[in-house]
């Protein structure tokens, strides 16, 4: 294994589409595992972020941003992944014809 977290690095991905974060970069960027991090597209590339933890939101002042915004994007992801999985489990369910 590369001892640089710039270098990159192959990661398999399972066939339930799961992929393990190297331990180099969850301890660099501080991801509790089990833990959550936020996973969008952005200018053609996937980017995983860490979802800050509550000692990290501390200090925040309301003026650096409109007040409860990442709690916001916590929660817009939170549903998101359960619409994403109530879609899965209609896809999986035997239909009735």
């Amino acid at each position: 294994m590369a001892s640089s977290t710039s270098e990159p690095e192959v990661v398999r991905v399972s066939q339930k589409g799961q992929a393990t974060i190297p331990k180099p970069l969850r301890e660099k960027f501080g991801i509790e595992s089990p833990g959550e991090v936020f996973i969008y597209e952005e200018e053609g590339r996937i980017v995983i972020e860490p979802v800050p933890g509550l000692t990290e939101l501390h200090g925040i002042h309301a003026s650096e941003g409109e007040p409860g915004e990442v709690l916001a994007k916590v929660r817009a992801e939170k549903e998101a992944e359960k619409r994403r999985e109530a879609d899965r489990a209609d896809d999986l369910r035997p239909s009735d014809r």
